[in-house]
């Protein structure tokens, strides 16, 4: 199996980049993350290749009789559960038996348990990290904390656990009421739907990223990503509810679409693709996609093929970073293809972006202004303008974590 780095895990496996943030959950609908509804995982299908660098997974997620509706472009949150290996890890360094009793928001349960489907170990806390600090006398993180440089806490708080940190202070100062007091509570992820719920009555589609990374002699991975890909299992039961996203909709039917997408930033637009297919939609469909190798890489090829044959996909631009010297993006083939797109646009177009929002989202941002300035003869700053009004119009829309 390939790795991640550790500079990936800090929760690229969450469909939000802010643990906390959740979008407006279905007032149709009683599950939420504090009630989610158990569903079966009724499929879990390796995507990407064998010689693949990451590992890429399509879940399917039966509705059950949840009355559970959504639309395309909404975001599925799940509710995963800690890895056993790391949950012995943390009781190791407590120092303290599995079974000992604590009392959490659900009562009086067990260590093992709480630790397991309560609290967020993957990641640790600002107030376990000071708290340690203050015990262990550790001297980078010392220095880390007093700088007050949030760059350099980023840096060495990324791809540590709670483990980790414990690891510091070995004294076992912490007793269990005291530990789970510095801790998180264990959150959800939110990842794009990507299925249309005409297409794909009764179920919901997943397109996630396993994290995995090796990393002080210890395997490590995504919360959720693993959970999903290795502790639930076909057919077996998921905590899952419905993250609306109104502002990433699709347009009336005959409204052209530009969807830029790289990775599992397709994820969504496989969703409007299928949906518009279903609807019979008259409008013009463009999407770029790109990831580093077209042999292992290509998420949904045989899909995305099939819709460009059939007229579904007016065009289909790729860009596969690492099959030539020199690395191609999705903002490149954006400005080759600059001509066009600016016509799409004039003639009405709506573009949307999901994906990465720290390299590829602004990357993308920056080809677009260009592909204004240059092909409608705009300075930089009427091009900014044009752009700001895609953006008051709704016409420009992004997704990004």
């Amino acid at each position: 199996m390939t790795t991640a780095t550790a500079r990936q895990v800090q929760d690229i496996d969450a469909r939000t980049g802010d643990l906390g943030t959740t979008r407006t959950a279905s007032k149709r609908s009683p599950w939420n993350r504090k009630n989610p509804y158990r569903a079966q995982v009724s499929s879990n299908r390796l995507l990407s290749g064998p010689t693949s660098a990451k590992e890429v997974r399509h879940f399917s997620i039966d509705l059950g009789d949840s009355g559970i509706t959504y639309e395309a472009g909404d975001g599925f949150g799940v509710k995963p559960v800690n890895d056993a290996a790391l949950v012995s890890a943390v009781i190791d360094r407590l120092g303290v038996p599995a079974d000992t009793a604590v009392h959490t928001k659900s009562g009086e349960i067990s260590l093992a348990q709480a630790l397991t489907t309560e609290y967020e170990i993957g990641i640790p806390s600002m107030d376990l990290i000071e708290a340690v600090a203050e015990r262990a006398g550790d001297a980078e993180l010392d220095h880390v904390l007093q700088n007050g440089d949030r760059a350099s806490f980023d840096a060495w708080t990324w791809g540590r656990d709670v483990v980790d940190v414990l690891d510091l202070d070995r004294s076992g100062a912490l007793d269990p009421a005291e530990f789970l007091g510095l801790l998180r509570p264990l959150q959800h992820r939110v990842y794009s739907i990507s299925s249309s719920p005409t297409a794909h009555e009764g179920s919901v589609h997943l397109t996630v990223s396993t994290v995995r990374y090796r990393s002080a002699e210890r395997d490590r991975g995504g919360v959720c990503s693993t959970y999903l890909a290795d502790r639930v299992g076909d057919s077996q039961e998921a905590g899952v509810f419905l993250s609306a996203n109104k502002s990433f909709r699709l347009p009336s039917d005959d409204t052209p679409i530009v969807m830029i997408g790289p990775g599992t930033g397709v994820a969504p637009f496989r969703a409007f693709l299928h949906e518009r297919r279903a609807r019979g939609a008259s409008g013009r469909n463009w999407l770029f996609f790109g990831d580093q190798h077209r042999a292992s890489d290509f998420l949904y090829e045989d899909e995305l093929t099939d819709f460009e044959r059939d007229g579904l996909l007016t065009r289909l631009d790729l860009a596969f970073s690492r099959d030539q010297f020199e690395k191609i993006y999705v903002q490149h083939r954006m400005r080759e293809a600059g001509k066009q797109l600016y016509g799409w646009l004039e003639e009405g177009a709506q573009i949307y972006v999901c994906g990465d929002a720290s390299r590829m989202a602004q990357g993308v941002d920056e080809a677009l202004h260009e592909v204004v300035a240059e092909h409608g003869g705009r300075s930089s700053d009427a091009a900014e303008d044009y752009v700001n009004d895609l953006k008051r119009a709704k016409r420009y829309l992004r997704d990004v974590y």
